[in-house]
């Protein structure tokens, strides 16, 4: 005759709560120890960069600069380019908050869409005094070497856009068969490569084009007529 077990004796028992609240607390607690040391080497880094005003510099460097060890840099990253990876990510996210919050400003759908769009084109502009080597030499390599890694820094921004364009759909106003995540990927590319390319020789560009000549443009296309 079989013998009966108690089926509680071969499953574990639930740990203390007391247990569980510890481990979640020392968790969180290493956590944001991370979160500080990346933020560390990212500031560090920034730090560089505006005072060299290019991306050549060193992971000692940086490692230096924070103040931490060389160990911790790489728990943390791959490597340098991994570093300028995040600072490039970290950039783009903070426009798109930046061009979010200017277009929430507005009540109607196109006109958000439209502050967004100018902003953009201004943002993207090449700027003579600034110092932006993440825009101007980091992201056209890596545009060349790691476009996967490009189109995924830019998902804020096209995730913006895309909102945007729905919002539009939704209030009637955008053009019929016009798909929005589709349109606001053409919007955004245009706009940045547009923007970009007005950064050429005065000769060549005697009659630069403006934010609003931009929009016009992207409205014909999008816009009920």
């Amino acid at each position: 005759m079989a013998q009966k077990t108690d089926p509680s004796a071969s499953t574990p028992a639930e740990e203390p709560a007391w247990k569980q609240r510890a481990v979640e607390r020392s968790t969180k607690a290493a956590k944001l120890r991370a979160e500080q040391r990346v933020e560390r080497f990212l500031d560090a880094a920034q730090a560089i960069i505006t005072e060299k005003n290019t991306t050549d510099f060193t992971v000692q460097e940086v490692v230096d600069r924070s103040r931490q060890s060389l160990r911790s840099f790489y728990q943390h990253f791959d490597g340098k380019h991994e570093l300028l990876l995040a600072l490039f990510e970290d950039a783009l996210r903070r426009s798109s908050d930046q061009i979010r919050a200017a277009a929430a400003g507005q009540s109607d759908p196109l006109d958000r869409l439209r502050v967004a769009v100018q902003l953009l084109f201004e943002l993207s502009r090449p700027d003579p005094g600034a110092q932006r080597p993440l825009f101007t030499d980091f992201a056209p390599q890596l545009l060349v070497s790691h476009p996967a890694e490009v189109k995924i820094a830019h998902a804020p921004m096209l995730a913006l856009f895309s909102d945007l364009m729905t919002q539009v759909e939704e209030a009637g106003q955008l053009r019929e068969g016009v798909r929005p995540r589709r349109a606001a990927a053409l919007v955004m590319q245009t706009v940045m490569f547009v923007a970009q390319s007005s950064g050429v020789a005065e000769e060549d560009n005697a009659h630069p084009l403006s934010a609003d000549e931009v929009w016009d443009f992207c409205a014909m296309g999008l816009a009920q007529p």
